[in-house]
């Protein structure tokens, strides 16, 4: 027994564990070592990542959101969008619509005027018209609200409020048929005095619209009315037509009074496509942005289709925005690629003057730069006068290159060109010579050497400065606007269109976004066919 306890103690032959001078073990001292480490190069490198989550990530991100955010209508209106959210979208909206719109468009506290402000330019991108549409209906809703259906009998039929309709019925008020038929009306009607003065009312107050209403609707229904309306017609036809029209349909005024004031205001709400509209925009998160991105709407009923085809203009703007940057790329690869090997394969004192030749635009303003090209290509500018004393065009045939595509492509290229010398350069100074010299000895006449040794090794700085020069160019917007004209303008001139002017700026979100997009999978392209590892820049 004594034996077995001794066996189990430890193995002489165990490794001893490593230690540091003041006894905590090796491993552990490592790892909070390491721990530092990162704690440190965290630190020195927080600056940068704040910086660019401010100026990068975050304005992404709000860009993203702005997208698809679409809060105006809902928070303007939310017992009208509850309501709205109830209806089936088949004719007409229930009443209950209309009085939580006319309660909400009344609201005339600051709060409120700022969301239907709000309100009005976002349903206006949907369709032009809204943002008045939403302004009067704001301005007379405090009032339909005093009087519902003296603005419904106005929005029935405007003959109500004009100046002639009410005296008439005034004087017809003393006749039999009339106090038999609409006793209410008549005794109220004598007892509103019109006056003689210029100031008198021309029309009775809104208890007087009530009861006609009240008393037409009785009268159609048990068939009295056409015992009066001869004796209306013998004194005015038109007021006859009137009275008999509102007759058929005072029932459907009483019950729906604020539908048929609204429509007073503008016949627009006695459509059912303008709910629709409101209805499908109601929604806090909307892709109506996106689909106008690419030249698509909802229809009222909800459905996507093509916009009409005056509106299509962002696809072709896309597809235009791509070939001039591929273009302006090509461009800059032609002429960079000789100016990059001259560079390289010259001496040091004469390649470093020509370097700083190429690095001269970088030291002068861009608008500078673009202002200068308006000089050079203008019709009467530097270019055409010299063709002209030259004798190669005529006076009257001068060259059109200026508030065109051809301005855009000639300025661009010659803006962006220094982005494609460098990253090329700085890959043909590291080629050394020897590998042409070899080719040589080896029996390649100079133009095989140089395609088949010499410009292989190129490859990486061709990527790097044509990526560069096409992601550049893809965004461009200061030489497109400055001289683009009407026909250069790139999809980048209508973002800042929508932000600077229309204010729609859910759209130039969604523009940006697109656009953003597409650089992503051109560049996943490129990596695909040429390989981002291959890219280098020296």
């Amino acid at each position: 027994m004594a034996e077995a306890v001794q066996g189990s103690g430890p193995s002489p032959t165990a490794p001893k564990q490593m230690t540091m001078a003041d006894g905590t073990p090796l491993k552990v001292a490592l790892a909070r070592a390491t721990r530092r480490s990162k704690i440190r190069a965290l630190l020195l490198v927080a600056p940068l990542l704040v910086f660019i989550l401010i100026t990068f990530i975050f304005p992404i991100v709000d860009m993203l959101m702005r997208s698809i955010d679409n809060p105006e209508v809902n928070e303007a209106i939310p017992l009208t969008v509850a309501e709205l959210d109830r209806w089936d979208g088949e004719g007409m909206p229930p009443s209950a619509v209309f009085s939580a719109f006319v309660q909400e468009m009344g609201d005339r506290s600051d709060e409120q005027r700022r969301n239907l402000g709000r309100m009005g330019a976002r349903l206006n991108y949907e369709d032009g018209g809204f943002r008045s549409l939403v302004n009067k209906s704001q301005r007379a809703a405090a009032k339909i609200q005093d009087a519902p259906l003296q603005f419904a009998l106005v929005g029935f039929d405007k003959g109500w409020e004009d100046k002639k309709t009410w005296p008439t019925l005034d004087t017809l008020a003393e006749t039999a048929d009339f106090a038999d038929v609409l006793p209410t009306t008549a005794e109220q009607l004598r007892a509103w005095e019109t006056g003689s003065s210029p100031f008198a009312e021309k029309v009775p107050g809104a208890e007087t619209f009530s009861t006609i209403l009240s008393e037409l609707a009785t009268a159609a229904g048990n068939g009295s009315l056409d015992r009066l309306l001869p004796v209306i017609k013998a004194e005015n036809k038109k007021l006859a037509t009137l009275i008999e029209k509102t007759g058929a349909q005072a029932g459907d005024i009483e019950a729906n009074p604020l539908r048929y004031a609204l429509m007073g205001v503008d016949k627009a709400w006695g459509q059912p496509d303008t709910w629709k509209t409101i209805k499908n925009v109601s929604s806090p998160v909307t892709a109506s942005y996106y689909l106008n991105a690419v030249d698509r709407t909802y229809d009222s009923d909800g459905n996507i289709v093509m916009q009409p085809e005056w509106k299509q203009i962002y696809v072709h703007l896309f597809m235009k925005t791509i070939y001039v940057s591929l273009g302006v790329t090509l461009a800059c690869l032609i002429l960079a690629y000789p100016i990059s090997y001259l560079l390289a394969t010259l001496p040091s004192s004469k390649g470093n003057l020509l370097l700083i030749l190429v690095l001269l635009p970088f030291w002068t303003s861009l608008l500078v730069r673009t202002t200068s090209w308006i000089v050079l290509l203008q019709t009467q500018g530097v270019i055409n006068d010299t063709l002209v004393f030259l004798g190669l065009i005529s006076d009257d045939n001068r060259i059109e290159m200026i508030y065109n595509m051809t301005g855009t492509i000639i300025a661009m290229t010659h803006i962006l060109l220094p982005f494609m010398v460098l990253p090329m350069y700085s890959v043909m100074k590291t080629i050394s010579p020897s590998y042409m010299r070899a080719a040589r000895s080896l029996g390649a006449n100079p133009l095989i050497a140089f395609v088949r040794v010499y410009m292989p090794q190129t490859v990486p700085g061709i990527g790097a400065g044509s990526i560069l020069v096409f992601i550049l160019a893809i965004g461009y917007y200061i030489t497109p606007a400055l001289v683009g004209g009407q026909d250069g303008q790139l999809i980048s001139n209508f973002i800042a269109y929508h932000m600077q002017k229309s204010l729609n700026w859910g759209l130039a979100a969604a523009l940006g976004t697109v656009l953003l997009s597409g650089v992503l999978v051109l560049y996943w392209l490129y990596d695909r066919l040429v390989g981002i590892d291959n890219m280098k820049l020296g």
